[in-house]
Order: C-alpha cells, then structure tokens, then sequence
C-alpha cells in the first residue's frame, strides 16, 4: 500500500520520495575503473589455483583486462556522464550539480593515458616476469592502475583521496618486489616515508578546507571559497596549500622530488617507467583538479606557488641529469630519473599559467603529458632492452648499440631527440613551444627565460646520450680486430641475443606512436583542448 505524501500543489508519493533520495549508479561511466579492478581480484583468486607452470597465464590476463578497459572508453567519448551526485535538496542549488565521479573528456584523455601506460609496463614486465612472484605483481599492477583510473574522473576530495591512495599504496609493494634485494628494499622504504608524510600534510589541508566550506565537492568548494568570511580566511589558504602539498610530491615538483632517483634505480625497471609516467599523470590530474575547478578563488595563492615550483623542479632535474657520470652503474637510469623531475617542471607550467589567464592553458599540459608518456615509457623500454646484456645499465653501456641494434639505436635516438625538443622529434618542440606559449600569454615572462634556459641545459645531456648510441663500441672483438689488421676490414660480427616479444612489441609501439604524433602534432594540442572541463 502506498500512502500519498500531499503538499500545496503537488502530490507526490512515499515511494517516490523514498525513491529520489537513492542515488542512481551509471555503470557505464565508471566501467574502466571497475573493469581492472575487477580484473585485479580475477587475478589475485587465480593465483591461488594455478600451478607454477601456468602463471604466465596471469600476465596475460592482465593484459587482457587494460584493453578491455580500453575498449570501455570508447562509449564515453562525447564525455558528458556524471553519476554519485547529490540530490537538488543537498546542493541547496536547484540542481543535481555536484557529483562524486564524472566522466568528461578530461577524465577520459588521462584515463586512456593511465591505462595505455600500465598496458606498456604490463608488455615490459613480461619479459622479465619469471624472475618476479607473478600472482602478486600482476594483482599490485592492476591495483593501482584502477586508482590511477579512478582519479582523474573523482570530483570531490574524498575520492581523489582515495584514488590517490589506491594509486600509490600498491606502488610502494611493487617498488620493493624484488624480495631479497637490499636496494630495491631501501627505494620502498624511502617512496613510503615520504608518501605517507606528504600524504597526511594533504590531508589536514583537506580538513581545513571542509572546515571553512562545508563540503567535499569541488564545485561546491569553489562557490563556497568565493564568500569565505574573514576570519576564515587564513585557515582557508592554509587549507589550500597544505593540500597542494600532496599532489607536488606525487608529481616530483621540487623540493618533494628527493624519492625519485633511489626509487626509480631500485624498482624493477617496469615499474620505474610506470612511476615516471603514470605516477606523474596522477599527480598532475589531481592538481589540475584542486586548483583550477575547487581553488580558483585563491589562484592568487597557489598560482605565484606553482610558478617557483616549476622553476625550481625544471632547474634541480636538468642540472642533477647533466651531473650524472655515464661510467656510474644504473647510471642511464639515474639519468631518466632526474629528467623525469625537469620535465615535471615544464608541466607545472601551464598550471601556473591558468591562475594568470584563462584555464584554457591547461591544455598544453594535458598535451606535453601524452607527448612524454609515449616517448619516456619508448626510453624505458630500451633500456629494458639493453638491460638484458648490460645489468648494470650504465650509460657507457650504450656505447655502440647501433652496430648490434640498429633498430632499437634508432629507436632509442628518437625518443631522446623528442624529449629534448628536437627534429625529427616534431612532437616533442611542439610540446614545450605550446607550453612555452603558455607563460608568455600569462606574462609569466622570468618563467618563459627560465624554461628556455632548462632546454638549453638538457639538450646537452640528451644529445650526448644519443651521440654515444652511434659511436664504435669500446674493447669489442670488432675493435681488437682493426688494432691487430688495420687493414683488414672484415670484423667479427656481434653477438646477438634474442629479444622477447612483449619488450619489441612495446618499443615498436611507441615509436610508431611518437612518429604519427610527430607527423601531425598539432591533433595533439585538438584532441587534448577538447579535454576541458
């Protein structure tokens, strides 16, 4: 029996009263998340049953399982589904405004860049995953891929909390796999002290922003910050910077940059590449979101913050990469490292520059983010692959790679050249001329020279790495050979070692990646302008 609740001019029953308080769910809209994570526990349940033998079959799962997630994507492409929202009496707005997870073309960009970098790393990782507990890697993997997922999509603070978290906490396990090995154990200690510490600075900001505002909603929150009473007002800026706090550590902005190298030497090399870029799309996303969608009214605060900080990240990377001694073990990873910091500084910049202008420019990060995850993940994989004959990756390690490796020399050139901004890599000086673009329109003027100058800086040691890579191979039979006969021109040929599918099929794809982006770059600025919010 239904019973009629009756108000002036309106009847409505108690069931559709009871009805309108319950939040529909959009199953579609929160698809790709759900899928890994689903897969994840998939994986985690097989594990238990399968024998040793078959444990590859887990790897394979997890592969299947991001493309799946892939595919889920494409549904959501006009980007306009929201779902966990609060009803009209909640928002005290008039409309169901305010919701907890949206699935907009931003989201999406970051989601396709998310889940495209662990399907690369789960690719690396395959060469290699005999030597790691596969159950427990390949569950760690999708874990914090449907973190990863999730955040860029959350659009109020206890889910980009939770996100952010569920991102990281598997990282710092998957830093510290390699059980038994002191180095890989000091890097998971070190990424944990730090996280958890900048983790708990973020969230007391957290709880001072809901103290002055009332509400976890971004949108809220920036209506609510517009009209903050004045003795609010200081606790209110101290929210917003303390909550800062935590994405600059995700990102490596300087000074929350000092885990980087130990971590990214110490983790299995596939995991290094999925910090540095996954990782860094999660830092960035969750930044983008705070400032620009819940913090705009105090854009006089963090926007002069974000400016220094990406100054000081860009300078302390270049200049820390330049100093690197290419006869120094891991040496080649070292160096990625510290120019994963710098390039951190470059997408600090368009963040910067939307406090100054319109949002507008956050475009340009959006657009240099999916320019380095493809080339930097491409730098990885070669180096996985140079590591298989050279544990020891140094940069001195390189020397020759084109007379045995002519494909993956030129490969590996590629990338280098693109992540210094140079032809033939189009893609990359299109990338850091949109960002630079993005200063000068700001009349961040001192940040422009001070970019300029960091590229400067990096050419130098990104070319002197792709110099080594065609230079004759030091102390090879070929080299003794020409000593004892000068002239005698015929040399031994170098010995070849076979390559597994995975690590070719992940250097192939994002070479043939950065050429189609380098052939037509500007769709990269369109395809990333349509990820506005």
């Amino acid at each position: 029996m239904t019973t009629a609740v009756v108000t002036p001019g309106v009847v409505t029953t108690a069931a559709e009263s009871t009805t309108s308080l319950v939040q529909s769910v959009d199953w579609l809209a929160i698809a790709p998340p759900v899928a890994v994570a689903a897969m994840a526990l998939i994986v985690l349940v097989a594990d238990l049953f399968l024998p040793a033998r078959r444990k590859p079959l887990l790897g394979a799962l997890t592969i299947a399982g991001l493309v799946a997630a892939l595919a889920l994507l494409v549904p959501l492409r006009d980007g306009d589904r929201s779902t966990f929202c609060l009803n009209e009496a909640a928002t005290g707005s008039g409309s169901a405004t305010a919701c907890s997870y949206t699935a907009d073309h931003f989201a999406l960009v970051i989601q396709a860049l998310v889940l495209g970098g662990a399907l690369l790393t789960a690719l690396l990782s395959l060469a290699d995953s005999r030597k790691l507990p596969a159950g427990e890697f390949w569950f760690l993997l999708l874990s914090s891929a449907s973190g990863a997922a999730l955040l860029p999509a959350a659009r109020d603070l206890a889910t980009l909390v939770v996100a952010l978290e569920v991102a990281s906490l598997p990282a710092f396990a998957l830093v510290g796999i390699k059980r038994g090995d002191r180095r890989s154990s000091e890097a998971a200690l070190k990424f944990f002290l730090s996280s958890v510490v900048a983790t708990a600075v973020m969230l007391l900001g957290v709880s001072f922003v809901y103290a002055t505002t009332g509400t976890l909603h971004l949108t809220e929150i920036a209506a609510r910050l517009d009209d903050v009473p004045g003795q609010l007002d200081t606790l209110a800026k101290a929210g917003v910077a303390l909550t800062l706090v935590g994405f600059a550590f995700k990102t490596a902005a300087a000074p929350f940059h000092f885990w980087v190298p130990d971590t990214y030497v110490g983790a299995p090399l596939p995991i290094a590449a999925y910090l540095s870029v996954v990782g860094k799309a999660v830092g960035f996303s969750g930044l983008i979101l705070v400032t620009v969608i819940a913090f705009p009214a105090y854009a006089d605060v963090w926007g002069p913050a974000l400016a220094v900080l990406a100054a000081l990240t860009m300078t302390i990377g270049n200049v820390a990469a330049l100093r690197q001694n290419a006869g120094r073990a891991r040496s080649a990873v070292r160096l990625l490292a510290w120019s994963s910091v710098g390039q951190a500084g470059y997408l600090l910049v368009p963040i910067a520059a939307a406090a100054y202008s319109s949002d507008e420019h956050i475009g340009s990060t959006v657009a240099y983010a999916l320019m380095y995850a493809v080339v930097n993940l491409g730098a990885f994989a070669v180096a996985a692959l140079v590591a298989r004959t050279s544990p020891g990756n140094r940069l001195t390690d390189y020397r020759g790679l084109y007379a045995s490796r002519p494909l993956a020399a030129l490969a590996m050139a590629f990338f280098l050249l693109c992540l210094a901004g140079l032809p033939p890599g189009i893609i990359g000086l299109f990338a850091k001329v949109t960002v630079f673009s993005a200063a000068v329109d700001a009349g961040l003027g001192w940040l422009a020279v001070v970019m300029a100058v960091n590229v400067v800086i990096a050419l130098y040691y990104y070319l002197q790495w792709t110099a080594t890579l065609f230079r004759a191979p030091e102390g090879t039979p070929a080299e003794a050979a020409r000593a004892e006969n000068p002239a005698d021109g015929a040399v031994p040929a170098p010995t070849r070692h076979g390559v597994p599918a995975p690590l070719t099929a992940a250097i192939a794809l994002t070479a043939v990646a950065g050429v189609v982006l380098s052939g037509a770059p500007q769709t990269v600025l369109r395809f990333a302008a349509v990820s506005l919010f």
